[in-house]
């Protein structure tokens, strides 16, 4: 079973927008990210708990069950630049992490079939924890 998760209005209207205008080739990716949010509950963005992946957090995580963590920055497509720190939304790992809360583990399949387990550490940086809503 997957934990709940939350999503606020801003990110999830932003991202149903970048949805819609991805190319067919990236349906498996559209496919998992749709998934999720159907699963979330909205939140207002000025009323985000500080806990939970937003787009644009900085999220500390560790695979199945490891001690060594990643930092990583959760970006859209748009905003990727190439730096080693960034995690696009459209990969597994991006679209696991949204809306989780720190201590929250989840499962989920790569596209080669394995499974991974996922864990959030912490979150360095959250847009709607320093009141950045226009991101």
């Amino acid at each position: 079973m997957k934990p709940s998760i939350l999503v606020s209005w801003l990110d999830m209207d932003r991202l149903d927008r970048m949805l819609d205008s991805l190319p067919a080739t990236q349906a498996s990716a559209r496919d998992a990210l749709l998934d999720e949010l159907g699963r979330a509950a909205l939140a207002e963005p000025w009323e985000m708990p500080p806990d939970v992946v937003t787009m644009n957090s900085r999220v500390r995580f560790s695979f199945d069950g490891a001690d060594e963590e990643v930092a990583m920055t959760l970006t859209y497509p748009k905003d990727m630049h190439g730096d080693a720190d960034q995690l696009s939304i459209l990969t597994p790992v991006g679209t696991a992490l949204l809306g989780l809360k720190t201590g929250d583990t989840i499962s989920w399949q790569r596209p080669d079939g394995a499974m991974f387990e996922l864990t959030v550490r912490g979150i360095e940086y959250q847009p709607e924890r320093d009141g950045v809503f226009h991101r």
